[in-house]
């Protein structure tokens, strides 16, 4: 089951953040700062996440918001699954809910953001896996020689 995130998941989902190797500690900071802000009941919150429940246990989840000044473009801020149950199909769950919030909040454009280092390469293929295009690449972004690879879809038929 998919659903908002609540205060008692917090603790489940800081776990798991804290078990992705992929991640570096600041990464790890700023993933639980948002599970924080999208816990906060305020109308205007910029984040949304969503959590994936099996057996009463989140074993995953993602965040997600609108792009300031656009009509229809939101951005998939993270997208996580616990490292003992990848690659068992949760994460394109968690991928084609996002997919659906989009087209039911009007929204047109999902864009995802991510690193050209070569621990990402998994999460890469991943996107392209998921008909997510290579929509642009900024060389030396997050530092020398580590790109920003932006994965988009377009989500209107």
């Amino acid at each position: 089951m998919i659903r908002k995130i609540t205060t008692k998941d917090r603790d489940s989902l800081v776990s798991i953040i804290n078990r992705i190797t992929e991640f570096s500690a600041e990464e790890k900071e700023v993933a639980i700062e948002l599970i924080d802000e999208s816990i906060k009941e305020v109308n205007d919150n910029p984040y949304i996440t969503f959590v994936f429940v099996l057996d009463e246990t989140a074993i995953g989840f993602y965040c997600i918001g609108k792009r300031a000044l656009t009509d229809g473009v939101f951005d998939l801020y993270w997208i996580v699954v616990d490292p003992r149950k990848q690659e068992k199909g949760y994460g394109k769950d968690l991928l084609l809910h996002a997919e659906k919030f989009v087209e039911k909040s009007n929204g047109r454009w999902l864009l995802i953001e991510t690193s050209s280092k070569a621990e990402y390469k998994k999460t890469r293929n991943f996107y392209l896996r998921n008909f997510y295009t290579k929509v642009a690449e900024i060389n030396d972004f997050y530092s020398k020689d580590d790109h920003l690879i932006i994965f988009g879809k377009y989500l209107i038929t």
